[in-house]
């Protein structure tokens, strides 16, 4: 019940901002933010917050206030929405909790998001937040060998991307750990078990997701119907990543509920010039090449079953192993796409959250 109301508020929300939007009063994305902004912060007395600019990227720090024996690790947090949705001040008590259970320093980075900013836009703000930070890791009382980089659905997307581009930089200091909450990892395959099994569940549901696809990476929304027959990209594209796409490489349990193996339709060759940005590994990271993938640093992957993303963990939780990377991972069977927003919610708090948040905590402190 607490699910369908929040959906209901989500859902009423978006068709305001769509009204407004036709009115030319302000974008969807803008109202939805404003009005999530619009709720007051709650206070942490156990962590000092700062608001800082990186240039003219804004972040939050967030340190414990208690003082520290030694250096404390620190963690990169990136925000999710789908470029959309989500704010450093909706994530305020995300990070607050984040940092007061694993005892670390968080930094959350501020991107500039849709409907002015599209791809690569936050990519480019992420990675500069993020070098500003590691080349002052002492200024904040960080481990240099305990940098962690971190983020929920397209914030874990960012934190992927950026792991795999950092793995040759030599000028900073090496990430230690990923940690990827229900993150979105690849842009090709829409007929995953997951697609079909939770198109129609909150909080994120197909229409959404594909909204934020869309407009983040500037496609015509004309060709959902195209993308979801598979019809946009040619045979030898899912040849080739068939291998690290295919739902053969899905567990057996996870395709019990409601799938059913589709056929892929033939190329439409105006779809592929359009879509063909997908395969770019920075929107995709999930079919980067092995030759990165099996230096990246050890990874915490969060998956919840009612997500229509899961599928994109359990595929990069087998890539990472079948290429000997360490994954520590956590399946929420009773999660769903953006819970972890929940954490600091009162009436639509749900208790994965913050078992989300625990074994993030104890995942960082045992590193």
């Amino acid at each position: 019940m607490r699910l369908r109301v929040l959906n209901c508020i989500l859902q009423l929300l978006i068709t305001w901002g769509l009204i407004f939007e036709k009115l030319r009063i302000c974008s969807m994305p803008q109202f939805v933010r404003f009005v999530h902004d619009l709720l007051p912060l709650k206070k942490h007395p156990d962590v000092v917050v700062k608001d800082l600019q990186f240039g003219t990227i804004p972040v939050k720090l967030y340190q414990p206030k208690a003082p520290a024996s030694g250096l404390r690790p620190g963690i990169v947090f990136y925000h999710g929405g789908g470029g959309i949705l989500g704010s450093l001040k909706t994530y305020h008590g995300i990070c607050c909790n984040l940092c007061k259970k694993s005892d670390a320093v968080v930094l959350a980075v501020g991107y500039r998001m849709l409907p002015k900013h599209r791809f690569p836009v936050i990519l480019t703000d992420c990675m500069v937040g993020t070098m500003h930070f590691l080349k002052s890791l002492d200024t904040y009382g960080v481990d240099p060998a305990r940098v962690i980089v971190c983020g929920d659905s397209v914030g874990g997307s960012v934190a992927t991307v950026l792991c795999q581009k950092f793995v040759d930089r030599s000028d900073l200091p090496k990430i230690r750990a990923q940690i990827l909450i229900y993150s979105a990892l690849q842009g090709l395959n829409f007929q995953s078990p997951s697609h079909q099994q939770n198109k129609n569940i909150p909080l994120l549901n197909h229409n959404l997701a594909f909204y934020c696809w869309c407009g983040y990476l500037d496609i015509s929304p004309s060709w959902i119907s195209t993308v979801l027959k598979g019809a946009h990209l040619p045979a030898e594209v899912w040849e080739k990543y068939r291998k690290w796409l295919s739902a053969e490489n899905i567990p057996d349990k996870f395709k019990k509920r409601g799938y059913l193996p589709m056929s892929r339709e033939p190329l439409n060759e105006a779809a592929y010039l359009e879509t063909k940005i997908t395969l770019d590994v920075v929107n995709s990271p999930l079919i980067a090449d092995d030759e990165v993938v099996s230096r990246l640093p050890e990874a915490c992957i969060v998956s919840c079953e009612y997500d229509i993303l899961r599928d994109d963990s359990l595929l990069y939780k087998k890539r990472l192993e079948d290429l000997g990377v360490r994954v520590t991972w956590h399946h929420m069977e009773d999660g769903f796409h953006g819970v972890l927003t929940t954490a600091d919610m009162s009436f639509f708090y749900f208790p994965c959250s913050s078992r989300i948040l625990d074994a993030v905590a104890h995942f960082i402190k045992g590193l």
